[in-house]
């Protein structure tokens, strides 16, 4: 019996040991690749799923010149080793001489002390070409939060997305302007508890949609902040914007035909 005892407590220490690494979150790196960014930035947000893994990468110098794309891969739980493969590109916004590098990695997770990382090697082919990227080595380190959390990024599935902006709270005076896709469409607009309204058309063939407001004054009580209600098609979303003098507020549209159908609060 006491034999027995000791078997059965070797197998549960060894199920325990192979029992599958956390690894969902959000993983910064940088790359070795030279010419688009001066900071070759990556960023892999990472789903993971028993073995199979999903998310989106972002290669980006910064928050405002990035690609975003989708990925899959597996993962295993015993030698804690990752394959990441990129599959289709869902946003952009870099300048017209850049290429797009669509990366496949392989690495492995390590933790020491507080420190986790992924590190390994990456590839890739020029997309549309099939020339190579070069690659190289990668070391990626947690992070607690996206470098992406600044600007709400939505998903919609139609082609004409109405914006109704409100004074959020008490009307004191608040003014905007709004840009889309840097261009000015409203200016000098004074918020109440009517909505200043205005319309973004997003196609198959114009997927990305940039909306962004600047205070002009802070009104009565700093500083500017505003109620957005976006409809797009039967959904409806509420965004809490805020901008000062120095800071403006940022939005995001991406054409998806698979994107959510719940309301959600931003």
């Amino acid at each position: 019996m006491k034999k027995a005892g000791v078997i059965v407590c070797c197998i549960l220490l060894f199920s325990g040991s192979v029992k599958s690494q956390n690894i969902n979150g959000f993983w910064k790196g940088t790359l070795s690749m030279k010419g688009c960014f001066d900071d070759n930035n990556i960023e892999l947000q990472i789903h993971l799923t028993g073995t199979h893994t999903a998310g989106d990468s972002y290669h980006y110098q910064d928050i405002n010149t990035y690609v975003k794309k989708k990925f899959v891969g597996s993962y295993d739980p015993v030698s804690k080793r990752i394959s990441i493969e990129e599959t289709v590109v869902t946003t952009y916004h870099i300048p017209v001489r850049c290429v797009i590098c669509i990366k496949k990695f392989d690495l492995q997770y390590s933790k020491s002390g507080n420190l986790e990382t992924l590190s390994g090697t990456w590839s890739g082919t020029v997309m549309n070409t099939g020339a190579d990227c070069a690659g190289g080595s990668i070391t990626l380190s947690r992070v607690a939060e996206s470098a992406f959390k600044e600007v709400p990024e939505i998903k919609v599935d139609t082609g004409t997305i109405r914006l109704d902006f409100y004074d959020n709270g008490i009307v004191d005076g608040d003014s905007i302007t709004v840009l889309v896709n840097k261009k000015v469409v409203v200016t000098h607009q004074l918020l109440s508890a009517r909505p200043v309204t205005m319309y973004v058309k997003i196609d198959p063939a114009n997927t990305f949609q940039e909306v962004e407001m600047v205070a002009e004054n802070l009104g009565s009580i700093p500083p500017n902040t505003a109620l957005l209600i976006i409809t797009a098609g039967k959904k409806r979303y509420r965004l809490y914007l805020t901008s000062t003098e120095t800071k403006s507020a940022m939005i995001r549209f991406v054409y998806d035909p698979d994107a959510p159908e719940s309301t959600e609060d931003y």
